[in-house]
């Protein structure tokens, strides 16, 4: 590249965007479908049904520990395709840069995603680029577009939780979220505080190919909202109630340890690397036996069970044998975790 930063002119279509993907972009992504740069990209389909995700990634800061917006988003893609049962085929990347970025800060994302992708075995197979003026956006915006595959015989939904089900937590909570927070205001919590992003498929594989069809109800990623904010959308969707119990919640003890300084509460804090997962209860201890030995999902661990009754609350025996109501989160005490 002659220039250190992004112009505008290379979002204008012609010899400098050309430059920027051949130069840059293509040298990291360079998987055949992509290295065409047709309009659309044609991929070859097997028996099933398709999946088909979008998200967008505003991340403050670009970098943190354990990731940067470049993973976050590959990963968060993935896992969105993976709470359906999806097997990943490939994905899309929409890049909005602003005029002034520094192109190493550009490579270093680039090298983050190829190494992501490379990593999953989730290739990105189309792309956009456009570029704003100075202020008309925060250095760099990601969205991307996932497509899967859904075999015949799995059905995924929180409308199929029932009364006896076992929720499992596939880890620790609260893990990215209290990091980026950590991160952006400089303060030292000490510990080896770090996000959880990953890539869940081949977790979810390994679970769906270990169990009997239809014992896995649902899947979620309690990502913005928290582990909170989505045990009550599976209670509203089943139409029962969630029990949890906080002794059985796996919290790493910096995280605990955050959250009791700044005044928050885990249970609301993103994770870029866990799911929920409603199960049969028969099958529950094999569920997470599974989940223990995946990479990632070593501190697994039972943490509620589905009610009857009130439709859609969530309630948790505390530690000192009190209950508490869970509710959904109101209002956004950390903007920017994704």
């Amino acid at each position: 590249m002659t220039t250190p930063t992004i112009l505008l002119d290379h979002g204008s279509g012609g010899l400098a965007g050309q430059e920027l993907i051949s130069s840059l972009f293509l040298k990291y992504l360079n998987h055949p479908v992509l290295a065409l740069l047709e309009d659309s990209a044609v991929i070859a389909n097997g028996p099933g049904r398709l999946a088909l995700t979008t998200d967008s990634y505003v991340v403050d800061p670009l970098f943190f520990p354990g990731g940067d917006i470049g993973s976050l988003a590959v990963h968060g893609t993935i896992n969105d395709l993976a709470m359906c049962g999806a097997r990943p085929l490939g994905l899309t990347l929409g890049l909005i840069l602003e005029e002034g970025l520094e192109l190493a800060t550009l490579e270093r994302v680039m090298v983050s995603i190829a190494r992501a992708t490379k990593q999953s075995e989730v290739p990105i197979l189309a792309g956009d680029t456009k570029v704003v003026p100075r202020g008309k956006a925060d250095k760099l915006f990601i969205n991307t577009s996932g497509l899967g595959l859904v075999a015949v015989e799995v059905e995924l939904s929180s409308r199929l939780a029932r009364p006896g089900d076992k929720i499992i937590l596939s880890g620790t909570m609260g893990d990215h979220g209290l990091t980026i927070m950590a991160t952006r205001a400089g303060l030292a919590l000490g510990g080896n505080l770090s996000s959880d992003s990953m890539p869940l498929h081949r977790m979810v594989t390994a679970l769906l190919a270990g169990l009997k069809t239809g014992s896995v109800r649902a899947l979620r990623d309690p990502t913005r909202g928290g582990v909170a904010t989505v045990l009550g959308e599976i209670a509203g969707a089943a139409g029962c109630s969630v029990e949890v119990n906080e002794a059985d919640l796996p919290i790493r003890p910096e995280v605990r340890g955050g959250c009791e300084i700044l005044g928050l509460d885990p249970l609301y804090l993103a994770n870029e690397g866990k799911l929920l997962a409603v199960v049969a209860p028969e099958v529950a201890d094999a569920a997470l036996k599974l989940l223990r030995s995946q990479e990632g999902g070593s501190a697994s661990a039972i943490i509620g069970t589905m009610g009857r009754s009130p439709a859609g609350q969530v309630t948790m025996l505390t530690i000192i044998g009190g209950t508490r109501i869970i509710t959904p989160l109101h209002g956004e005490p950390l903007p920017r975790i994704c």
